[in-house]
């Protein structure tokens, strides 16, 4: 069931991550019915669409990339900006416009949003016909059911057990080369500005020989890379006798056999060396010199991290319930650099105008991005999210303007630094992964190096799934450019 999924390109205001969509593409096996997703924000949104889908499927939809022609519309959501709930919003209204023509359309919204809106969405704005949380999606079949027969559904259960770790998801990849595998579910960090402990639940890990099944099975049937996706992966910590992490640590001295995420990360290292690995995202509490170490230690570990710090300055830090300061955050880039080198990528999120954030604050933000040098960044500006403990506790008190200057300053930052950083590679030999035609050329295609920067070359007789040598010889601020050597 290849090329299911089609990236739309759109404009992402201010780096904005959680405007990211995906849709399904056309897809006719045989089944009754179509089904449409339409997926919003992180590729852990991304990586439980193509666990919908695999349920769907076994219950008899093919995908539709056309709503209009679908029998269930599902939207998967997204709560971190206010932004992508304001966009879903919009494409809900839209989808009523449809169903008032075609009354029998099932329209249901999952994932985050579903968790935190659900009397809303269903009740007084009567804009769905079922509500699904991520923890809930092995029922979906039964709730279209319900709302077929006219009855609303709804399930945001969140569970301290489930990992679907039996389903063998739907790639909705279009390159079949990289394919994304959730390794564990939920966040136990309570930082004071997100929304994803509510509206995902408890930390708990997959177990990890099924993970390293998976991955090897992606590896035989011809993907080059995989990347192991969690909200903090570097506190993955499972064991057969309990994989909720809280309880998990109270009972780790008695029990026979601890997985923590160094280990998971040689497992799925040592199924082939031509296999690349990858993970997203490491939180700067947790990643370990047992991490580094290893990803020293196998040349398939791609030698990037992306490691978000969020503020530059120790007492904002504290507000955000961060629980490191500065100090701490910079000595694991200095253990980064003296373990993997200099060339490692590091990127990171920023947020601008938190919640009493001073002018000299806003300064040790640009001070951390010069000592660190990041490849990149997601950056925005703060927007409250209901329900947090920054919109229960802390004033949102930095004035919108100061917000949006505050933060082209980091972009202009950002980009400085990304140039500069991409200049260090002109000269130097590559190995990039090819994964796709270039968008502004059909005799160009794109590859990542290592570090998980775009390398652009010639297409030649190269194929999507290619590893190559390429010599660096320009760049922009966000792009390399090269020449195939061999």
């Amino acid at each position: 069931m290849e090329n299911i999924i089609k990236d739309i390109d759109i404009i992402r205001e201010e780096e904005d991550k959680s405007c990211d969509v995906a849709i399904t593409a056309e897809e006719s096996t045989g089944g009754t019915k179509k089904l449409y997703i339409e997926s919003y924000g992180c590729q852990m949104n991304f990586s439980d669409s193509e666990i919908v889908a695999s349920i769907m499927k076994d219950n008899g939809f093919d995908t539709t990339s056309d709503f209009r022609t679908a029998d269930v519309i599902f939207l998967n959501t997204c709560s971190i900006r206010e932004k992508a709930e304001q966009t879903v919003r919009k494409r809900l209204s839209q989808f009523n416009q449809v169903k008032s023509e075609k009354p029998e359309l099932t329209i249901g919204v999952l994932g985050c949003m579903a968790e935190r809106l659900k009397e809303k969405l269903l009740e007084e704005e009567k804009l769905v016909d079922l509500v699904v949380g991520p923890d809930a999606y092995r029922d979906l079949p039964n709730l279209v059911g319900q709302a077929e027969e006219g009855s609303k559904g709804v399930n945001t259960f969140l569970s301290r057990e489930e990992t679907y770790a039996d389903i063998s998801p739907v790639r909705l990849n279009s390159n079949g080369v990289s394919a994304f595998i959730s390794i564990m579910r939920g966040c136990d960090n309570m930082c004071s500005f997100c929304v994803v402990p509510f509206t995902r639940g408890r930390e708990r890990s997959r177990d990890p020989h099924s993970i390293v099944n998976e991955a090897r099975e992606l590896f035989q049937r011809g993907y080059k890379e995989v990347t192991l996706l969690g909200q903090n992966v570097d506190s993955y910590k499972w064991s057969a006798e309990e994989n909720n992490k809280a309880r998990l640590n109270k009972k780790e001295t008695v029990l026979s056999e601890v997985i923590h995420f160094s280990d998971l990360l040689e497992m799925v290292a040592r199924i082939d060396p031509r296999l690349r690995v990858r993970f997203s995202t490491s939180h700067p509490k947790d990643i370990t010199d047992e991490v580094l170490l290893t990803m020293k230690r196998y040349d398939n570990i791609c030698k990037y991290i992306h490691l978000p710090v969020q503020s530059g300055n120790s007492r904002i830090l504290a507000l955000m319930n961060r629980t490191y300061d500065r100090e701490w955050y910079l000595d694991r880039v200095r253990k980064i650099r003296e373990i993997l080198g200099e060339d490692c990528g590091i990127s990171s999120d920023m947020i601008a105008g938190f919640c009493s954030e001073t002018e000299s604050e806003h300064q040790d933000t640009l001070s951390m991005m010069d000592l660190v040098q990041y490849d990149f960044s997601y950056m925005f500006y703060y927007s409250e999210r209901p329900g947090t403990l920054a919109a229960k506790k802390l004033a949102d008190d930095v004035p919108l303007e100061t917000k949006k200057r505050r933060l082209q300053e980091i972009i202009e930052k950002q980009n400085q630094l990304s140039l500069m950083r991409n200049q260090r590679d002109i000269g130097t030999v590559q190995e990039i992964l090819i994964e796709g035609q270039s968008k502004r050329s059909a005799e160009q295609l794109k590859g990542r190096n290592s570090a998980n920067k775009v390398v652009i070359v010639a297409a030649g007789g190269l194929q999507i799934g290619d590893y190559v040598q390429v010599r660096i010889t320009d760049c922009s601020s966000a792009t390399l450019f090269g020449e195939v050597t061999d």
